[in-house]
């Protein structure tokens, strides 16, 4: 039996949390399929085909979009999911931070029409799958607005301003990735009253 090679960030690296964590959680868990432009953040490809993201470049790209989004007004942060097992994740993200949360549908016309109910008009936007949200990433890029998106090894990052790279389908992995958003975001702002844990972000089985 081939025995497993984890994605193992350089020796003089630290990250936000120990690898052992991100392990835990799946991050690095892609599919058996890759775009072009996600190759450079996959670390390998598994015996049984699936590709491995690499974790230093998750850690890295978190911090980076969580520095953007921490120097935009929170109600003006917008974050959509129509995936389910990110409907918990992003809200209680929003909920942290003080943005706004969509989940389930996305109604077309809601950055563009103002005539509409749910009509809103944020600043930037944060995606938990480019594909299933690419009805929110269009009307960013209508408005002008940028985008960032949780990106699994398959999707295309066309029109995304900043990807982070990580399994965006598993329940826990969606969890940490919101949490430690969440907690690097309050952090950047000079808020240290983060008193949350992964689970408190994880969507129910």
């Amino acid at each position: 039996m081939e025995q497993e090679v984890v994605p193992v960030p350089d020796a003089e690296y630290e990250s936000l949390i120990s690898i052992d964590e991100y392990l835990s959680a799946g991050i690095h868990i892609g599919t058996q399929q890759k775009s072009r432009e996600m190759l450079k953040f996959v670390y390998r490809v598994r015996t049984d085909g699936l590709y491995v993201l690499d974790i230093q470049k998750t850690d890295e790209r978190i911090r980076a979009a969580a520095k953007l989004l921490s120097k935009y007004n929170p109600s003006r942060i917008l974050i959509v999911s129509a995936r389910q097992y990110g409907y918990h994740p992003t809200t209680k993200f929003a909920q942290v931070i003080g943005a706004k949360a969509i989940t389930s549908r996305f109604i077309p016309g809601t950055l563009t029409n103002p005539k509409l109910d749910v009509y809103t008009e944020p600043d930037i936007l944060v995606v938990t799958d480019p594909r299933g949200d690419s009805q929110a990433v269009n009307e960013a890029i209508k408005i002008g607005i940028p985008v960032i998106a949780l990106c699994d090894t398959n999707n295309s990052t066309t029109n995304i301003d900043l990807i982070i790279p990580t399994n965006n389908k598993g329940r826990k992995a969606l969890a940490l990735i919101y949490w430690l958003l969440a907690k690097t975001i309050k952090a950047e702002r000079g808020d240290t009253t983060f008193n949350y844990e992964p689970s408190d972000f994880e969507a129910e089985l």
